[in-house]
């Protein structure tokens, strides 16, 4: 029997370039060998179809009943879980009637990590908007959904990218991957230093710390913390949150035997001798850490939640609506996703 973890690909809103993202992925073949993983996509089979043959790509679309054993990866197969299309669609076009569909391919993901039936998922990108204007007014996207799907309190929010692309250390030593989690995810500016809190920073770090251990093999993640302010406050003359909040919290939690450095610049710790010398880095709020991790990494990059009881990486980029169906999609990213959810699973059934 198989032994290669099974990872359940969500193929995201529809109209954009998920489900063409996925049948590109299967068309091509495993990447990193027929041992790496097991596909089985979630979505529509007859999108999948048209996708693919829209795009000239030869495959065979196989629909998997509840509980039937994955097959094992091979170029021109895709195994799918169906979930049914609630109406026609067209790509690059969104249809609010399709947004329970995309919830629904989340719960089935969900529902087979819990019971078993897949060591991971991966999703492909959706659009909140198109969700939330029909009638889930209060989503705000895939990392708080599958919070509440999975019944956590809190979740953390983290990019890598595939490869050690920040300089060598002055060691000498290449640098790892670079590893950006967030303090604060979806808000606005003017609410980002109210929700900087000890109680959020030592739940969000407790997590980052457990899960860099659990998921990522590492013995004793070190963890580079941004301040919130420019130059870190100053001393408290460019704000005190550093003083009051963060600089206190982080000395707690070095007692309870974490690696912390910081609170530091953010301007001057994303450089490479700051970098050579973490396992990730908190920033504060989303576009403090992301800018820099994108512009490394982008399209070779995957986002991972971090605290669930189960294993979710997704791509580092949205549904671009206006590729969709043009074949100009890169799959690259949601394949360092799916790559990524394979490594994470081995390493969480080790542990």
């Amino acid at each position: 029997m198989n032994d290669a973890p099974v990872i359940a690909l969500t193929t995201g809103e529809p109209a954009g370039i998920g489900p063409e993202l996925a049948v590109m992925l299967a068309a091509d073949g495993p990447v990193d060998g027929a041992t790496s993983h097991r596909r089985v996509a979630v979505g529509d089979p007859e999108l999948l179809a048209e996708r693919a043959a829209s795009l000239g790509l030869a495959l065979e679309i196989v629909e998997l009943a509840p509980g039937e054993p994955v097959p094992e990866t091979q170029p021109g197969v895709l195994p799918v879980w169906p979930v049914a299309l609630a109406a026609p669609c067209r790509a690059g076009v969104l249809d609010t009637r399709n947004a329970d569909y995309v919830l629904e391919t989340l719960d089935r993901a969900v529902s087979a990590c819990r019971a078993a039936d897949a060591a991971g998922m991966v999703t492909a990108p959706l659009h909140k908007a198109v969700i939330r204007e029909a009638g889930h007014v209060g989503f705000t996207g895939h990392t708080e959904y599958l919070r509440d799907a999975c019944g956590v309190d809190e979740v953390v929010m983290m990019l890598a990218t595939d490869r050690a692309l920040h300089a060598v250390g002055p060691d000498g030593k290449g640098a790892s991957a670079l590893r950006v989690a967030l303090a604060t995810t979806h808000l606005p500016l003017r609410e980002v230093s109210d929700a900087v809190t000890s109680e959020r920073l030592t739940r969000i770090l407790r997590i980052l710390d457990a899960d860099l251990r659990r998921w990522f093999g590492l013995e004793a993640p070190r963890i580079a913390v941004c301040g919130l302010n420019p130059h870190a406050g100053e001393g408290g003359h460019l704000g005190r949150e550093e003083l009051e909040v963060i600089a206190p919290t982080l000395a707690a939690l070095r007692h309870e035997g974490l690696t912390l450095d910081g609170p530091l610049p953010a301007d001057t710790l994303f450089t490479p001798r700051h970098l050579a010398e973490a396992d990730a880095v908190l920033a504060m709020y989303h576009d403090q850490g992301l800018p820099v991790l994108k512009y490394a990494g982008f399209g070779r990059a995957a986002n991972i939640t971090l605290g669930l009881p189960l294993v979710r990486t997704s791509v580092d980029h949205g549904t671009a609506l206006d590729l969709a169906g043009r074949g100009l999609a890169d799959p690259g990213s949601l394949m360092v996703a799916e790559a990524l959810a394979a490594d994470m699973a081995r390493r969480g059934s080790r542990g």
